[in-house]
Parts: C-alpha cells; sequence; structure tokens
C-alpha cells in the first residue's frame, strides 16, 4: 500500500525579486474563512499573486519544457505582517489565498483578463496576459534550479508590492477578489 503524500509547498517569487522563497502547507487558505490575525501582529499587509499548479515532478526545469510540468493557473493574495521578517510571516498559517476555482493555462494568453481586488473598499484591477504567464514560467524555471518541485506544489509571482489591509488600532479590513466576474475569494481580516 503507497500512502497519499499530503504535504506541499507554496513558491513564492516577491514582487521585484529574482528569488524564491517556500511557505509550507498550512499557509494555504483554500475555504476562504476569516484571518485571526495572532496577538504579536500589528498590521497585515496584502500583495496580489497568479500562481501555477504543478501537475508533474520537476527539477532543473527548461523553457522549452515547463508548460508539460504544471496543469492550471489562479489568481489570489498572500498576507504579511508589517515589521515582522519573511520567515515569521511566511509561516503564519492561512496566509496563502489560492483559490480552488483554476483556470486552463491558456487562459492567461487571453487579452481581456482582469484580476479586480477590492481591499476595504479600494478597487484595485491587474491585466493578466501572455507576459504575466511567461514571468510566471521563467520562475517555476528558476526555482526548479533551487529546489525539486513536485506534484501538488504551488508556484506563485507577486504582482504588485504589500499594501496595508488592516491594523490592530482598526480592528478589522476586507478583501474580495475576482477574475474573469467570478468570485475567488471574500473574507474579513479580524485583529
Amino acid at each position: 500500500m503507497v500512502a497519499k503524500r499530503l504535504d506541499m509547498n507554496i513558491i513564492a517569487r516577491p514582487f521585484g525579486s529574482r528569488y524564491c522563497y517556500c511557505r509550507p502547507d498550512t499557509t494555504w487558505e483554500r475555504e476562504n474563512r476569516d484571518f485571526y490575525s495572532p496577538e504579536c501582529v500589528n498590521e497585515i499587509l496584502w500583495t496580489p499573486i497568479v500562481f501555477a499548479r504543478m501537475s508533474k515532478a520537476g527539477k532543473c526545469i527548461g523553457n522549452k519544457f515547463v508548460q508539460r510540468y504544471y496543469d492550471s493557473v489562479g489568481c489570489g493574495v498572500l498576507l504579511y505582517c508589517e515589521g515582522q521578517d519573511i520567515a515569521f510571516t511566511s509561516c503564519l498559517d492561512h496566509t496563502s489565498i489560492l483559490p480552488s476555482a483554476t483556470f486552463d493555462p491558456t487562459r492567461f494568453e487571453e487579452a481581456s483578463n482582469t484580476f479586480e481586488i477590492i481591499a476595504n473598499g479600494i478597487k484595485d484591477s491587474i491585466r493578466i496576459d501572455g507576459n504575466i504567464k511567461a514571468l510566471l514560467e521563467e520562475t517555476i524555471c528558476q526555482a526548479s534550479q533551487l529546489t525539486s518541485l513536485r506534484t501538488g506544489d504551488f508556484v506563485a509571482i507577486e504582482l504588485d508590492e504589500c499594501k496595508s489591509i488592516a491594523t490592530r488600532n482598526e480592528g478589522k479590513g476586507a478583501i474580495r477578489g475576482s477574475f474573469h466576474d467570478m468570485e475567488l475569494f471574500n473574507f474579513d481580516i479580524i485583529f
């Protein structure tokens, strides 16, 4: 009997960086639940991402073959804690919002793609196109140079700098995201 592997990683590329880091599977929020901030955190930041789900294990993946290694793409957000280093914040449970609604990778090649996020009533729209898909594929290749990618892992790239969404003084924040008019996530951040 073969045991089914339950663990996976989220390999994230910060905005403006060429390097990646890993988030454990405990950070994955897939059920759209409200986020309750730990008492040691005073401010929560967010950044929009696109991600790919690895459908095949690989190491040192070349650009020519990268499309064979992932089967779906999606849009989401990563949450961070202001004033904390990346090691602390990347281990905080439920801070990788990767919705289960994913799309065929060719969807990112269409010209009419818009990922819309509304954070505390402020709308942010990001055009998702072939350039974003190419950057995602480049990131998969770069990440596979450093770490073995496994079936079920996610590779994500941040699309913008982090922005504040909630502080302990405010007590609450809200974020909602959609792609092609399909709601992907909608939750509150509560202190």
